[in-house]
């Protein structure tokens, strides 16, 4: 009874009771409750198909490629493992071998046979943008051992050359509007001489012209920084042997079945997933060792001293391993992996540009203070610093605003002067192919982004160079006379790596989204522009912000402030927040204030609110800045020119956690004491709002109504190809996260920042709106319609009805008809009418409701949901859910031909049981004149009486 359960599935999910009714005006009301009993009505009137419910959604178990002639080709959504058909093949090529059998040997002449055959695969209709893995038999093989030759599917394409040379010329067919793969002299011997049962990973994203609210993240990402800075082979295209003892050697930076280094993998999931990205900032990171700037060192380490790659020995910044420091280690496993070595680093860049990439190198700086340590605290009294914090607390001896705190005076001078060191161009050198460093021998910044400036040059040029990131605590130290010190020695570093860098090379710095715009003194009332030297330094391209500014304050319940929005989910909401919301028009003072959700305005006094607004990048770029003093407008305005420098977003982005949009910047990881959840998130995974922050602030800035143009370089004031999410790992998915005993930092992915494995999820709104496009319904609302589609495979010849079937049942929505549109609408996000009980009275009665409630006997116990595992090969999985122990119930089967995670899996079981359980109540009544505009699906409360309900039918009487 699947359509039975497909417009039912609100019970648990909404919360409470939910039932039906049918409503009317005069007219006979039934009804059942909103639970297996809805839904009949609604799917006649509208999917079409007859009366009966459709079953479908069977999961394929087998995978099994065929050859049939008429056979229907699959469409499929999202990323789906898929075997295809087979639609052209050559004749088997026999060959001979001969060995053996020569003058003066006494061997006989042996001649050994191989076959090899040419064939092509239809994978699916319409046009793909990326096969991936691919299987032999079960088994994950080398995709590039199959010599495959990819057909995208688009209606232009042109005939496979080889279909063409044996066809003849004009007698090939192109298969347009069908994606396939050519296999040219697949070698039959390592299959037992027989064309194996092959299936392939198929990527296939929404068209580019979908409504706004329906296009798929892959079309809008054009940046990605590629993380995680880490591992000291992480970035070599080569493979790297290190030898383990006993005669065992091992390849460490090749961990996947595809035959390439982790990296290449990687990055061809790059290419195929986000084929539109073309800027990649390229993470390489060293160490600091103390959040007191005057006794930090800033150095490269390693994971073990002992060990070496013959291949490519480690050396980074000058040090060899036997001459750099060790990282420490957390339960015999090092903190971080090791600065990547310079060879590495060198191939990287090679393979980005070869790949069409514009390279950002981005020289990155983390803590490896540990849990412990001796070292006071310069923002507290706490005589140890926090374990593995953020470079931005790096600060004095004791921080600005402390007593104490040498800030504004010339020890401060002194202590910035030694974290940035004396070394120079001229100490660096080219010898053998690698940068050799002669200067002072310290520890310090600008050895740091001097000597990557040089490995840069040497690897043949990079687009873009950034010498540094998120040094706020740094930045807003001032020496003596009041100036700010380290704007200053960066300004001079500037210099310094333009001399090396040469003119075409773009330079920038990646301010904090709270860093950018100005610092603003605790308790003097100040705004003081402190960047704007820099920004408008003539060696600085372009202003760069690490962007992960809030676009939600989204609450539990629906009496929050922002309830009105109906959903965190909503794109509009999201989209309106870019430039307004928390940090634009509104703040709050106090932690106590956000609990209580008193917001202040953000008002100057002058008419400048935008001075105060961390959000309005538009007024900061677009105006003359003055400080503010004392409560006084300074007169002089700053170094700044007006829209002079484009705006970079050096990084973005937002975690997949649950309310992830209302704290983008947190994160986390246990070992870091920066590790946090989002203000008044549960701490559940929620790729759908990392994908809907990612399109609501690229999709508003790509707007060009959004974005202006600068009157001085004619340039946008965002450049929306600059905007580098974060972050696609070197490391390629599912490798990682699945090898957890490998990469510590595994377990952060699942709630993480990281695009891998994301990047290919479809828009549930996108998919349902494609199908119902397909259908010929010309333009379907879908709006309200919240989900993501990892991946389907649709029914090879059904009905839209049945297509949409198992989309409704994972994800709960529904579809009703207004005003001759068809509506999708997620029941989760629905707006709900309260009803009065005295004004439903039933006809020829005087009660205002019926209620009629199924036996507890006929109500399920048990729920077995099968799928497809998305992070295990595509496998089928199985999940359950259960209402109680009792074993004696029979256990309800379902399948749907999702790719699923197992947590996704689990959560749909849970939700169809409760569905299931909650349509054991009826409810009939009758609605006065002033309630016709309710329709089927809509939800309602009824006052007096606990839960929620939807409609299921009308009916006239």
């Amino acid at each position: 009874m699947m359509a039975t359960l497909v417009l039912s599935a609100a019970g648990m999910a909404i919360g409470g009771s939910i039932g039906g009714g049918v409503l009317g005006l005069s007219s006979a009301a039934i009804g059942r409750a909103v639970g297996a009993s809805v839904g009949r009505r609604i799917d006649e009137r509208l999917l079409g198909g007859g009366g009966e419910p459709v079953v479908t959604g069977r999961v394929d178990r087998f995978h099994l490629m065929g050859a049939s002639d008429g056979a229907p080709v699959s469409r499929i959504y999202g990323r789906v493992r898929t075997a295809g058909h087979v639609i052209w093949s050559t004749e088997f090529i026999e060959t001979q071998t001969r060995s053996g059998g020569g003058k003066g040997t006494s061997r006989p002449a042996t001649t050994s046979l191989s076959y090899s055959v040419s064939i092509a695969i239809a994978l699916c209709e319409g046009v793909v943008s990326h096969v991936g893995r691919v299987w032999a038999e079960g088994k994950e093989i080398a995709r590039d051992s199959l010599n495959l030759r990819l057909h995208g599917g688009s209606e232009d394409q042109l005939p496979d050359p080889l279909i063409e040379a044996v066809e003849g010329v004009g007698q090939a067919p192109a298969y347009r509007g069908i994606a396939y793969v050519v296999l040219e002299d697949l070698d039959l011997g390592r299959f037992g001489n027989r064309i194996p049962q092959l299936t392939f990973e198929v990527v296939r994203m929404g068209p580019v012209d979908a409504p706004q609210h329906e296009v798929d993240l892959q079309h809008l990402v054009q940046g990605v920084a590629l993380v995680p800075g880490t591992g000291e082979y992480a970035l070599a295209t080569t493979p790297v042997t290190l030898e383990k003892g006993f005669g065992q050697a091992d390849v460490i930076n090749q961990n996947s079945a595809s035959g390439t280094t982790d990296l290449i993998a990687s990055l061809d999931a790059l290419n195929g997933e986000l084929p539109n990205c073309g800027s990649v900032a390229l993470v390489v990171s060293w160490f600091g060792d103390d959040l007191r700037c005057g006794t930090c060192r800033i150095r490269p380490m390693v994971e073990d001293k002992t060990i070496d790659s013959a291949d490519m020995p480690w050396r980074a910044g000058g040090w060899d391993r036997s001459g750099a420091e060790q990282m420490p280690r957390i339960e015999d496993r090092p903190v971080y992996g090791g600065t990547p070595s310079d060879a590495s680093v060198v191939e990287a860049i090679a393979a980005l540009r070869q790949r069409g990439q514009d390279v950002v190198f981005y020289p990155f700086v983390l803590m490896d203070v540990l849990d412990g340590n001796l070292l006071p605290d310069p923002w507290t009294d706490a005589a140890s610093q926090p374990a593995l914090p953020w470079r931005g607390w790096l600060t004095l001896s004791i921080a600005p605003g402390r007593d104490g705190s040498p800030d504004r005076g010339s020890i401060a001078d002194a202590e910035v002067a030694a974290f940035f060191g004396t070394a120079a161009p001229a100490d660096f050198t080219v010898q053998n192919g690698r940068i050799v460093y002669s200067g002072p021998q310290e520890c310090s910044y600008r050895r740091f982004i001097l000597h990557y400036a040089h490995l840069s040059v040497l690897a043949g040029g990079v687009g873009a160079f950034l010498i540094g990131s998120e040094l706020r605590g740094l930045t807003q130290i001032r020496g003596a006379g009041d100036s700010f010190v380290v704007v200053e020695a960066l300004r001079q570093l500037v210099r310094d790596v333009r001399a090396i860098v040469g003119p075409t090379a773009k330079i920038g710095y990646a301010a904090d989204w709270s860093e950018y715009h100005g610092y603003q003194p605790e308790g003097t009332g100040d705004k003081l522009f402190h960047l704007d030297a820099l920004w408008a330094d003539p060696d600085i391209d372009f202003v760069g912000i690490d962007n992960y500014m809030p676009l939600s304050d989204w609450r539990a319940g629906t009496t929050h402030l922002d309830a009105s929005a109906r959903s965190i989910y909503a794109l509009d909401y999201l989209r309106g927040n870019v430039e307004g919301g928390e940090g634009y028009d509104w703040y709050y003072h106090s932690p106590e204030a956000r609990e209580a959700q008193i917001r202040t305005p953000i008002a100057d006094a002058a008419g400048d609110d935008w001075v105060w607004r961390y959000k309005d990048i538009r007024g900061w770029w677009s105006n003359p800045h003055h400080n503010r003093v004392a409560g006084s407008i300074e007169p002089q305005p700053t170094d700044w020119v007006p829209q002079s420098k484009p705006i970079w977003f050096t990084e973005l982005g937002c975690a997949a956690i649950d309310k992830g949009t209302n704290q983008p910047n947190v994160f986390l990881d246990l070992k870091s004491s920066e590790s946090r959840l989002p203000f008044h998130s549960s701490g559940a995974r929620d790729d759908l709002i990392q994908n809907q922050y990612l399109r609501a602030v690229i999709g508003y800035w790509s707007d060009p109504q959004n974005n202006p143009i600068s009157d001085v370089t004619g340039l946008s004031m965002v450049d929306v190809g600059r905007a580098h999410v974060w972050a696609w790992d070197a490391r390629p998915y599912p490798v990682f996260p699945a090898l957890s005993d490998l990469w510590s930092d595994a377990q952060n992915y699942a709630r993480g920042h990281w695009l891998n494995g994301r990047a290919s999820n479809r828009t549930l709104s996108g998919v349902a709106g494609e199908l119902a496009r397909d259908a010929g319904i010309a333009a379907p609302k879908t709006e309200s319609l919240f989900g993501l589609v990892r991946g389907y495979g649709a029914s090879q010849t059904g009905s839209v009805r049945s297509d949409l079937q198992p989309l409704m049942i994972a994800h709960a929505f529904d579809v009703s008809e207004r005003e001759g549109d068809l509506r999708f609408a997620s029941r989760l996000e629905g707006e709900e009418t309260v009803l009065d009980p005295e004004g439903l009275v039933l006809p020829d009665t005087s009660a205002a409701l019926e209620v009629v409630r199924a036996p507890s006997g006929e109500q399920p116990e048990r729920l077995r949901l099968l799928f497809h595992d998305a992070d295990d090969d595509y496998q089928p999985r199985m999940a359950e859910a259960w209402w109680s122990d009792d074993t004696s119930y029979s256990v309800d089967e379902q399948e749907l031909p999702l790719v699923l995670t197992k947590g996704d899996g689990t959560a749909i079981a849970a939700r169809m049981l409760a569905d299931l359980r909650a349509g054991g109540e009826v409810l009939h009544f009758a609605l006065p004149p002033s309630a016709l505009d309710l329709h089927p699906a809509d939800v309602i409360r009824i006052k007096g009486r606990e839960g929620r309900y939807r409609i299921q039918r009308i009916d006239d009487i």
